[in-house]
């Protein structure tokens, strides 16, 4: 199943609601949120006040993604905010196992994100814990990036270790996905695809979506 993550970071938040119903509208499924601290990335965005007003507005899962430096001590208020999936960077725990398995005991499912730098294989010991990975396919701390062609060796190698392992983690991708770039990471394995702004444009964010998913899923059909 192929899913559309669409990311408001690129989102108008002057009518985020509105935003939000008008991508589902173009087959959207799941709402990505940035949550960056200018500390673990060079950037600052939103915390928990934005997740609890988006989970007002919609019943779409909320995938949270935590780019900070002390996952661990906001896990509660992600919670608490509404977040149904709470992904944290493998590079930030120093006990990753540990910042899962309290995820998972707050009642979101635990997901864990790697950047473009680091090896797969530091995730072994942990993929039996997650719903699911994220690859970065751009170095994370602001939208618009170019996507980098050898992330997509990762998503392989993910997919690979799931059929292998007889495990059934999800893999996520972010960071440059649009429409020239998506068949590469669905026929590598990717199945849950983060997109804002080849998504998010003014009168055309319900379109944009439908093609973007049209895409995805036709690559998909080609690697069956």
């Amino acid at each position: 199943m192929i899913d559309l993550a669409f990311s408001i970071l690129a989102a108008d938040f002057t009518r985020l609601g509105e935003e939000i119903a008008t991508a589902q509208r173009g087959g959207g499924t799941v709402v990505h949120v940035d949550v960056m601290d200018g500390h673990f990335v060079p950037n600052i965005t939103f915390g928990p006040p934005v997740v609890a007003a988006v989970r007002k507005v919609t019943r779409l899962p909320l995938d949270c993604h935590l780019m900070i430096e002390d996952p661990d001590r906001y896990i509660p208020d992600f919670a608490k905010a509404g977040a149904d999936w709470l992904l944290v960077h493998q590079e930030v725990c120093r006990h990753l196992h540990r910042t899962l398995t309290s995820i998972r005991e707050h009642g979101m499912q635990p997901a864990v994100v790697i950047n473009p730098a680091t090896p797969v294989e530091t995730l072994i010991e942990v993929l039996p814990l997650v719903h699911h990975v994220l690859v970065m396919t751009v170095n994370p701390g602001f939208g618009g990036q170019s996507f980098i062609p050898r992330c997509v060796e990762k998503v392989r190698h993910l997919a690979d270790l799931r059929k292998e392992l007889g495990l059934n983690y999800r893999i996520e991708v972010d960071g440059g996905i649009a429409k020239d770039t998506v068949s590469a990471v669905v026929e590598a394995g990717a199945d849950l695809l983060v997109s804002g702004s080849a998504i998010f444009q003014p009168g055309k964010t319900e379109e944009n979506a439908r093609e973007f998913l049209q895409v995805a899923k036709g690559a998909a059909l080609v690697s069956a």
